[in-house]
């Protein structure tokens, strides 16, 4: 991999998008090999972009939910595994800020910018399986927790247990990924995103300090701290969107190039078959919808973030809406535009070597995270009803 400029020199975005061109040259062969990305995690450590959500005065790059989530489309287009992980740095990060007290999160804003950490996601409260035990002063988290994305490689972790004396409830951790008791499994193999490291983790006994729980204000406290679902809901509309415009862009190369027209159309180039031309004129229009619907969420969350504590219910609500409308669209167009992207390519680009085919299998897997009907529920009460979605630690 060539030297990578630092977005200390360089614009954010600008530092992206060599990483970006980097990336493109191995992602379909990274995408066979499964595994952990480490190169090319390594060079998003040398390039600054770990701090980039986290405020200027903590060391970090000072942007926006807009500005951060444009870098993570940038990614996906080409590599939709690396566009999980840095994603989901961010939101670990924006977890840390919503849950934890100042004298927590500013510190280790302030080592994650200064050390490049990365943070991996062990919090999965669905899986139930990891429990929690209070001793003197320190707690123990003993289970397993799958679907820990970005969880290799990993300075810090955010995790959960349930509290095994306090009805059940869901405790949440930031913890040095490297602690005793912790075994990072590497058991993801599955169809899609496969560079996610997104595999169970096992915990044995680990200690935990008190000041290593987020529990002033924790989850659901506020309006403000309700804005951790929405900012994952959101990261996954633009993981969605890049992955979408990255077959867009694969596929028209490849039509331009390599397709030829149907002996039937009578066409002399296959730019001119009037079918070829009508797919890429409906794949543009999702495209576009999808983009601004994006596009205005992205706003909205910016907006909201600002906020902070004088953010209300109402608008936190509207803003689950506008995400929730973007989900729906970004997952069926991305889901239709990476299956029939081969109608406008033709047989010749099923060939195994160019795995066309992992733009749909990403999407797929990742769109399955949680049912769309249950978005399509929550926009149905309120289009009919006038219903806000009441805030959840998934929604």
């Amino acid at each position: 991999m060539t030297a990578i400029p630092s977005s200390r020199a360089l614009p954010p975005l600008q530092t992206a998008r060599v990483l970006a061109a980097e990336f493109a040259e191995t992602a379909a062969e990274r995408d066979l090999r499964g595994g952990t990305p480490k190169a090319e995690r390594d060079a998003l450590r040398r390039s600054g972009l770990l701090a980039l959500s986290i405020p200027r005065q903590y060391g970090g790059l000072g942007a926006s939910w807009s500005e951060t989530l444009e870098i993570v489309r940038e990614f996906a287009r080409v590599d939709s595994s690396i566009a999980h992980v840095f994603g989901f740095q961010h939101l670990m990060l924006a977890t840390v800020r919503l849950f934890a007290r100042p004298d927590q999160w500013q510190p280790w804003f302030e080592q994650t910018a200064h050390k490049n950490w990365f943070w991996g996601n062990a919090l999965n409260p669905l899986d139930t399986r990891t429990l929690s035990r209070k001793f003197d002063g320190w707690r123990e988290f003993s289970g397993r927790k799958s679907f820990c994305s970005g969880s290799a490689d990993s300075e810090m972790l955010i995790a959960s247990a349930l509290d095994e004396t306090a009805g059940g409830k869901l405790l949440i951790a930031a913890i040095p990924s490297k602690r005793t008791g912790i075994t990072l499994h590497g058991d993801w193999d599955n169809m899609g995103q496969r560079q996610t490291d997104s595999g169970s983790v096992t915990f044995e006994r680990v200690r935990v300090e008190e000041n290593e729980l987020l529990l002033e204000p924790g989850p659901l406290s506020t309006p403000f701290a309700c804005l951790r679902p929405l900012i994952a809901q959101l990261t996954f509309v633009n993981l969605f969107l890049g992955i979408a415009e990255g077959a867009f862009d694969e596929a028209r190369q490849y039509t331009l190039k390599e397709s030829r027209p149907w002996f039937r159309s009578r066409a002399g180039h296959v730019g001119e078959d009037p079918y070829v031309l009508r797919h890429y004129g409906e794949f543009w229009v999702g495209l576009e919808s999808v983009r601004l619907l994006a596009e205005r969420a992205n706003a909205q969350l910016d907006e909201a973030w600002r906020k902070e504590h004088n953010l209300s219910p109402r608008e936190r609500g509207q803003l689950a809406l506008s995400i929730a409308s973007a989900k729906v669209a970004a997952s069926r167009i991305g889901l239709d535009l990476t299956s029939r992207l081969f109608e406008v390519t033709g047989a010749r680009a099923t060939h195994a070597a160019l795995r066309f085919d992992r733009y749909w299998r990403n999407l797929r897997t990742q769109t399955l995270h949680d049912p769309l009907d249950y978005k399509l529920q929550e926009l149905g009460d309120w289009a009919l009803n006038e219903a806000l979605p009441t805030p959840t630690f998934y929604s």
